[in-house]
């Protein structure tokens, strides 16, 4: 995933430890997923396993300092033209992959080809289209033109470099670089055991310094609960909590000797996604009617025992483009029954489930296992529904079955979060061309003057401009629903004390992880 750009989140972003303490090395940072990555390389990669990896094995040319600032990464530095036209980057020198290879501008081109590659199945394409041209200047310059001044231009470098002696030739797509990845970042790949664990190694070679942690092992447990018993056994480094662990099970007086807990605006959303193919979802008014039968305050209140906010549309309220004017759907069953009733939708055989042209309204609601929370969510909502005549079915599966069926668009409705990036363009999830396999506008949402405003977004560089458009974009997105946008949740880590030096800052608190160490004092279990 691009580090400083859109990261999809599917996945519950739950951490957990190995759990076999026995055959761990005492300086080794273990992190758990409640599902297994896809592909470690950063232009094809779509969920927020791979994403986690893959930012750990790669660089961009540009990344986000702590202070959410553009700052060199691969790049030294860079220029921009005076007409907002070129950006040419100058790298650094000796930058080396992890096979010894050097780092060059040929490097970066290359990605950008398969980028803007149609056969590459890449979800990203759409933030390169507008480039001219791209070019290598010299062995550590590379300059970018593009057609019309790009707003989001820069942080676009922020996508993972993929090496070109290596990948030259290959189907980007199937190759077993995929599994098996070489990149230019603080860690190397060591192995990867499909459902188990992925593990990499300090690269004793990176450019800003070896990373003080030995090992990075990630490991898929698809269970939050066990997860968190291992917190408890004393074998987690580091996990998400949920709310219940966060304000209860882990205010024990081991826990608060042992581990450090955290709480911090999360740049993220929860939502239902409606599949707008289905003739259930067409209506404006029908999906307006399930956003008032929804109670968002009792998930809230029940499930994130406070520890979110309801969301109105597809930002957060930290970014600068949140719009705190839309119009918002109070919980009102009544006034829902009644829209349906207008879209002609009532129950003519007494059965208790709406009807209309003798199709019932029913459908499944999926969600991927190992997220507690979206599981509830839908558990409310499913009964939200039966109260205004709608048979909502819940559907729990694996996390790469799960992905499946989003790809082939296989399914009614979907619970899902959005991480966003720092910079509010949307093209990649709104616009109406972003409908195929592997990309991210998966509902199949359509307006013209949304994709209009996605476009005028990113040929905008006046902040106060952009944020017209960006409140406009949320303000239609909070008329025609084509999500339910469910809640804001904070983020709620907790890790353990023998790692030092975590600085809390607005990226987070994994802006520095290459400068976490553990003290030799520490290192035991």
């Amino acid at each position: 995933m691009r580090s400083v750009s859109l990261t999809i989140l599917l996945s519950g972003v739950l951490l957990a430890s190995c759990g076999h303490k026995a055959e761990r090395n005492p300086n080794a940072f273990v992190e758990s997923s409640i599902g297994d990555a896809r592909r470690l390389n950063p232009i094809i990669a779509n969920d927020s396993a791979s994403g986690t990896i893959n930012d750990q094995v790669f660089n961009g040319l540009v990344k986000y300092d702590k202070d959410i600032k553009l700052i060199g990464d691969l790049a030294e530095r860079w220029a921009v033209s005076p007409d907002g036209k070129t950006i040419t980057f100058h790298l650094r020198k000796g930058v080396k992959w992890h096979d010894g290879v050097e780092f060059t501008a040929e490097d970066c081109l290359f990605t950008y080809q398969k980028l803007m590659d149609p056969k590459v199945a890449t979800p990203y394409s759409s933030s390169y289209m507008d480039v001219l041209k791209a070019e290598v200047v010299d062995r550590y310059t590379f300059r970018v033109t593009y057609k019309e001044p790009f707003s989001p231009a820069l942080e676009s470098w922020g996508m993972g470099m993929i090496p070109k002696h290596v990948l030259e030739g290959k189907d980007i797509n199937t190759d077993p670089f995929n599994r098996h990845p070489i990149g230019t970042g603080p860690y190397r790949f060591k192995e990867w055991l499909a459902g188990q664990k992925i593990v990499l190694q300090a690269n004793d070679d990176y450019f800003e310094g070896r990373p003080n942690i030995d090992e990075f092992i990630y490991r898929i447990i698809t269970d939050s609960s066990t997860m968190f018993q291992e917190l408890l056994s004393g074998g987690v480094d580091m996990m998400g909590l949920n709310p219940i662990q966060y304000l209860r099970k882990s205010e024990t007086r081991r826990i608060r000797e042992n581990y450090r807990k955290f709480r911090y605006p999360a740049n993220v959303y929860t939502y239902m996604g409606y599949n707008l193919t289905s003739k259930l979802f067409t209506d404006k008014g029908v999906r307006q009617a399930l956003n008032y039968a929804i109670d968002r305050q009792s998930i809230i209140d029940g499930i994130l025992l406070g520890l979110g906010r309801p969301c109105t549309g597809p930002f957060s309220y930290v970014s600068w483009a949140y719009n705190p004017n839309v119009k918002s759907y109070a919980y009102d069953p009544e006034r829902a029954r009644r829209m349906l009733r207008e879209a002609g939708w009532k129950d003519t055989d007494g059965d208790g489930v709406l009807d209309k042209n003798g199709r019932p309204f029913r459908f499944t609601i999926l969600t991927n296992q190992g997220n507690s929370e979206r599981i509830h969510a839908a558990e409310i909502i499913q009964q939200n529904f039966k109260k205004v005549g709608i048979d909502a079915g819940i559907r729990v599966m694996e996390w790469q079955a799960f992905l499946e069926q989003i790809d082939k668009r296989s399914f009614d409705a979907i619970i899902l979060g959005w991480g966003m990036g720092r910079d509010p363009d949307l093209y990649d999830i709104w616009h109406s061309s972003k409908t195929k396999k592997g990309e991210y506008n998966f509902v199949g949402y359509k307006n013209p003057e949304v994709d209009k405003l996605l476009v005028d977004g990113r040929r905008t560089f006046d902040i106060e401009m952009r944020k017209k458009i960006y409140y406009r974009i949320h303000e239609i997105l909070a008329e025609e629903q084509p999500y339910a946008f469910l809640y804001v949740p904070d983020a709620i880590p907790i890790v353990h004390k023998r790692f030092k030096g975590i600085e809390p800052a607005p990226l987070g608190i994994r802006h520095n992880f290459i400068k976490w160490y553990v003290p030799k004092n520490r290192m035991e279990w």
